[in-house]
């Protein structure tokens, strides 16, 4: 189990969210590059492997939900995904996106950001 007596206990369940969302991300890109590999070349090596990472994807989410929302964890791996996504799209492909686009990528992180670190409701 991952130890996080360096930071202050206030700020674990914080860290675990974003390690959560971020590792989700990772692992749903790098799943779907390996499903694009296969559908385009058809190596059997493509397949198992993003097989495997899907199923990894699915084991860590699951352990996830123990500590995290979730609508939290789900959306921030959602955003996470896209964002890195478009980030690709730019930097690998060429694809040039307007400011108005980037704009709403801006606040995309924006929200997700209000959507971890704002308070919930009390038990009313």
């Amino acid at each position: 189990m991952l130890s996080l007596s360096f930071v202050p206990a206030t700020w674990h369940f914080y860290l675990l969210s974003v390690g959560a969302m971020v590792t989700l991300a990772g692992l749903d890109f790098i799943g779907s590059i390996l499903a694009k590999e296969w559908t385009e070349r058809h190596h059997i090596s493509h397949f198992i492997a993003g097989l495997l990472v899907f199923v990894l994807l699915f084991c860590v989410y699951a352990a996830s939900l123990k500590v995290v929302e979730l609508s939290t964890v789900t959306f921030g791996w959602i955003v996470l995904l896209q964002v890195g996504i478009v980030v690709v799209d730019t930097v690998r492909y060429g694809v040039v996106l307007p400011p108005g686009k980037w704009a709403a990528v801006a606040g995309l992180l924006l929200l997700q950001a209000y959507l971890l670190l704002a308070p919930n409701g009390g038990d009313a």
